[in-house]
């Protein structure tokens, strides 16, 4: 079994202080000669302990985003599972399951049952069984420390934008198109609905976005809201009207990247008065996607 140094943790949103981090993971095990291996939990454990919080990516997400960093090894982890295993025996397991010979902490790691196993217990921990240790320095940008919190303080004031610049590209949500009532064909403005996962955080509003479909773009406008003109059910949906499009795509699976907020969901008085707005909100979007992303 090749000798393994590892990476812990909740990788939410898998944002610029995370790749930070797999990155020096990957410097660091090419410089001893072992295998770069992250250690990432499936569903963050503040989601399990802290009621309310929602995810950045999901599982699926969070996995694909790894892998494009390129560690030698991913290894998913169920928080329910560890939780009350203790520091020691945590790092037990590392040594004796995954043969760690090298961990890179990040700047606030901490593991093992009531977090026990923080910076001084790692240091003694790994100096008595001979594992490299090494501790990652926080990653800022304009002083302000690079968080899933920040990303999350972003999103619930709309501001798609400033979560790009956190992530490093833009925040996203992925689903299979699924039928809706259909009112949108009805005024001209058709939608692609997606199935999104209950547990992900979605801005509220209307946005400029970039649609995927398999290895085709296209421009789009995406509401994310309770549709108070038509149907005020309390429930967010996610709805996109993609531009210059007329397709059967149900069934398929979409990922939406949100570029730029256009405005805040209102209830009109008419569906002639949503109507017009909608097209204000294409055009809108057509400007706002004009320029080349990032």
């Amino acid at each position: 079994m090749r000798k393994n140094c590892i990476t812990i943790g909740a990788f939410d949103g898998v944002h610029l202080g995370h790749r930070h981090l797999v990155c020096a993971l990957k410097d660091l095990a090419r410089q001893n000669n072992m295998a770069s291996c992250v250690f990432a939990f499936t569903v963050p454990p503040k989601a399990f302990l802290t009621q309310g919080v929602q995810l950045l990516t999901t599982a699926r997400e969070k996995l694909a985003l790894l892998r494009e960093l390129g560690p030698d090894k991913i290894v998913q982890l169920d928080f329910k599972e560890v939780q009350n295993i203790s520091a020691g025996g945590f790092f037990d397991m590392l040594l004796a399951k995954y043969n760690m010979v090298g961990i890179l902490a990040g700047p606030d790691f901490a593991f093992g049952h009531n977090r026990g196993g923080g910076a001084d217990f790692l240091r003694r921990a790994c100096a008595q069984s001979g594992v490299l240790y090494a501790r990652a320095s926080a990653l800022k940008t304009d002083g302000h420390k690079i968080s899933s919190s920040a990303v999350r303080r972003a999103l619930a004031a709309g501001d798609v934008a400033g979560a790009a610049a956190i992530l490093g590209r833009p925040y996203s949500v992925e689903g299979k198109i699924i039928k809706g009532r259909q009112l949108g064909r009805t005024i001209g403005f058709p939608t692609a609905n997606i199935d999104a996962d209950a547990a992900k955080l979605l801005p509220r509003g209307i946005f400029a976005v970039r649609v995927f479909l398999g290895d085709e773009v296209f421009k789009g406008v995406c509401n994310i809201g309770i549709r108070p003109t038509v149907s005020n059910s309390g429930l967010p949906s996610v709805e996109t009207h993609i531009l210059d499009f007329d397709r059967d795509i149900y069934g398929r699976f979409m990922r939406v990247d949100f570029i730029a907020k256009i405005r805040d969901e209102i209830k009109f008085e008419s569906l002639p008065q949503l109507k017009e707005q909608i097209q204000k909100d294409a055009a809108r979007a057509r400007l706002l996607l004009r320029a080349p992303q990032p």
